[in-house]
């Protein structure tokens, strides 16, 4: 009899666990999908959150810095509605470095979708533009972001500074820097906190032990990360708390003293080869524009 109770508890247990991992009250797509005949998202099997829009015919190809996704229905319902001739625009907004990939190739597969399309617009910070400068014909800086952790909120693990990650038991979310223009910026905050001691801790020996995750897609898997407990902090661009606040969830921002912290200047820059030359022209004006700077600065960006 005591097994058989064993048993139903270790089941019971399992039972708990499985239901745990197959929580799903927090995934993307965070914004609003386009209106459809049939909308056949699945969360965890289907779902692509940083593909928007028409992939058909696009008269307006942008690939966003990936930690501006909030933004985009705003955005384009504001470009819309100014420029009404443009009615399908496709969007990516995958991380920089990824895009920069894109680019350079020519193309992309994310499951079994291949995506040869090229944009009209890339938009990433000002070393990422400077590093592809050959590739444009027009650039213009539109905003600013800055960093700061994100915790989950009433901040269990009772972080306060960056010298905090460097606690064993603290697990981090990090933006992996071979392909998140964020990470080398958070590196460098890491060196102004706590030296060469601080960031060897946070980005080599909490790697190796599992306690610092390097995320394949910054933007998506830091929030989820703190959302379902998988992580106790996550260096994040200041925009990304209030986005996730805007929309309900329980998140904190520890704001990161300036001496300590990096600006990051955002360019949007015209492709030489733009498919759609007069519809990248449009876009980038109305970036440059009071109502897109308002839409910015409403999801934590700064513009002036």
């Amino acid at each position: 009899m005591k097994n058989f109770l064993l048993l139903g508890l270790t089941i019971a247990l399992l039972g708990a666990q499985e239901i745990k991992a197959q929580e799903h009250r927090f995934d993307p797509p965070w914004n609003n999908p386009p209106e459809s005949a049939l909308n056949f998202t699945v969360p965890g099997i289907d779902n692509i959150p940083d593909l928007y829009g028409d992939i058909e015919n696009p008269q307006l190809t942008v690939f966003f810095a990936g930690n501006q996704f909030m933004v985009v229905d705003d955005l384009l319902a504001s470009f819309k509605k100014e420029y009404p001739q443009y009615e399908r625009i496709f969007v990516e907004t995958l991380p920089p470095g990824i895009l920069a990939k894109q680019i350079k190739g020519g193309s992309i597969t994310i499951g079994n979708l291949r995506i040869t399309h090229k944009p009209d617009i890339y938009t990433a910070s000002k070393r990422a533009i400077n590093e592809m400068a050959d590739y444009f014909s027009h650039t213009q800086v539109y905003c600013y972001n800055n960093i700061c952790l994100m915790i989950p909120k009433g901040n269990p693990s009772n972080i306060r500074t960056l010298n905090d990650l460097g606690n064993d038991k603290v697990r981090i979310s990090m933006p992996n820097p071979q392909w998140e223009g964020i990470g080398e910026q958070i590196k460098a905050s890491y060196r102004k906190a706590g030296g060469e001691q601080l960031v060897k801790k946070i980005m080599d020996d909490k790697v190796k032990d599992g306690s610092t995750y390097l995320t394949k897609i910054h933007h998506r898997e830091s929030p989820m990360r703190i959302l379902y407990g998988q992580a106790d902090a996550a260096p994040v661009w200041a925009s990304e708390v209030v986005y996730q606040k805007l929309i309900g969830h329980p998140v904190e921002g520890i704001t990161i003293p300036d001496a300590q912290n990096t600006t990051a200047t955002y360019v949007a820059a015209k492709l030489k080869n733009a498919p759609h030359a007069q519809a990248a022209d449009d876009f980038l004006k109305f970036m440059d524009s009071p109502t897109a700077k308002n839409i910015y600065k409403k999801y934590g960006f700064t513009v002036d």
